[in-house]
């Protein structure tokens, strides 16, 4: 197993570590390749018991570790893999890629209760988490969804800034509008530029030759048709969604018509709901809800559509500068808290709606025009700030560069 001592660690890490002594499994779960095996690694190097032990359930010989319908027979043998047989010491038990054992979910309640074992997992998305953890496992389990690299984190990873200038970032827990200046902009504004064409996957920021970024990203494409639609039963479904996500590339940033997209790709409207909540739950795309103080009203609406990383994006199909932007804006935001959009009575929108508090217009080139009607519409809907994100720089508290949204 590879050692992960020279690899930076993730701010999510820390979080995960004040966990490790409680009693709950930790579950780690995202998009593929976006760092998940290398953080549970940290988490297993970082241990200082000797009782632990890892599993990684693509292979085919660790599965069978767990293939025993007497579960203390599986515990001794894990006992004995992790070479201790102190039975007040406790077991720390790290398994990757748990989709592809579902019936483990069984195992691991037995050997929580019974031995109090510790385990912490991976899992490639929430859409197979849904099924691999039954209700008998609610209340019993931490969730860490892991994101593509935020820009804070790749100017972390490309020696930009350090560990501790990102946490401090982190820390402050919502959009930091304080006076910057044009010197600050200028900073990081390449750094920025690549951020948005090339996405936030560590091996691609880790990556310097613009082609062989585009070859990895090809890749963990290929590896997401490869892999997680596996869960499909059929060719036509697969050919469908490929067909689908071809289709969402041009409609980013709009609002998705249902019963156009059916009649576009041939297949039933639910086929189509179906299809997107499976692209969601595997963190392919993200869809935002319209905005309502009323619940009911906010899932009953339209949705609009972003991917969940940019240069995944540009590899499948062709956006423009515009709708580029706000992706990443959308995807950078997305991390403080809930959004959504709101749209009034399609004459006027306000691209994101942060916690219900905070309006925000995404602009490739913001005015003060566009500061005022997001005001006004603020006004109209009771909210309680609003700013408009350019892409360059405006000298404005009002106005807030993506290159600052960390």
């Amino acid at each position: 197993m590879t050692n992960t001592q020279n690899i930076k660690k993730r701010p999510i890490f820390m979080e995960i570590v004040s966990h490790i002594e409680h009693k709950n499994a930790i579950v780690i779960t995202g998009m593929r390749q976006v760092g998940k095996t290398t953080l549970l690694r940290q988490v297993y190097d970082s241990l200082v018991s000797k009782s632990k032990i890892w599993f990684d359930l693509d292979n085919p010989l660790d599965q069978k570790v767990f293939e025993d319908i007497e579960y203390k027979n599986i515990y001794e043998r894990l006992q004995k893999a992790a070479g201790t047989f102190d039975k007040d010491k406790r077991l720390y038990v790290f398994i990757d890629e748990i989709q592809n054992y579902p019936e483990i979910t069984k195992v691991i309640k037995y050997l929580m209760d019974h031995f109090g074992v510790k385990f912490f997992v991976t899992g490639s998305s929430n859409f197979y988490l849904k099924n691999l953890f039954p209700e008998s496992l609610s209340g019993r389990k931490f969730v860490f969804i892991l994101d593509p690299l935020s820009f804070g984190e790749y100017l972390y990873f490309k020696d930009k800034i350090s560990a501790e200038e990102l946490n401090i970032k982190i820390a402050k827990g919502e959009i930091d509008n304080s006076p910057k200046t044009i010197i600050d902009f200028k900073k990081y504004e390449q750094s920025y530029e690549e951020y948005m064409y090339f996405g936030g996957f560590p091996e691609v920021i880790l990556t310097d030759d613009e082609d062989l970024k585009i070859r990895v990203l090809k890749n963990i494409f290929a590896s997401f048709f490869e892999k997680d639609l596996k869960i499909l039963s059929n060719y036509t479904d697969i050919r469908e969604l490929r067909d689908l996500i071809l289709l969402l590339v041009p409609r980013v940033g709009s609002m998705l018509d249902i019963t156009k997209l059916s009649k576009e790709l041939g297949v039933p409207r639910q086929k189509i709901y179906d299809y997107l909540e499976f692209l969601q739950g595997t963190f392919f795309i993200r869809l935002l809800s319209k905005f309502s103080k009323s619940i009911d009203r906010s899932v009953a609406g339209g949705k609009k559509v972003y991917f969940s990383d940019t240069g995944l994006l540009r590899v499948i199909g062709n956006v423009n500068d515009g709708q580029l932007f706000e992706n990443v804006v959308v995807n950078q935001i997305s991390r403080y808290g809930e959004i959504a959009f709101y749209s009034k009575r399609n004459t006027a929108e306000i691209d994101i709606i942060l916690n219900k508090k905070v309006a925000i217009e995404v602009k490739l080139n913001g005015v003060d025009q566009d500061l005022r009607k997001v005001q006004q519409l603020s006004l109209e809907i009771g909210l309680e700030k609003s700013i408009v994100v350019p892409k360059d720089f405006i000298d404005s508290n009002d106005f807030l560069s993506g290159l600052f949204i960390f």
